[in-house]
């Protein structure tokens, strides 16, 4: 899909995930080398990339 203008973009995913009950981020830029304008802005849900449980063992053990 594409818009005219980021801030379009951006208004329709919140717009969309306003609806389908969850909350959005704004996640990485890619810029076109040879202006260095925007050419991509990935807008994920808020929980992409995130670890669902923290990795603690209990035998893990500092060295003293």
């Amino acid at each position: 899909m594409t818009f005219d203008t980021l801030q379009q973009g951006i208004s329709y995913y919140e717009n969309y995930a306003r609806v389908s009950s969850f909350d959005t981020r704004l996640y990485s830029t890619k810029k076109r080398k040879a202006d260095g304008k925007i050419s991509l802005k990935y807008c994920v849900c808020n929980k992409e990339g995130f670890r669902e449980t923290l990795r603690l063992h209990a035998d893990c053990k500092k060295d003293q």
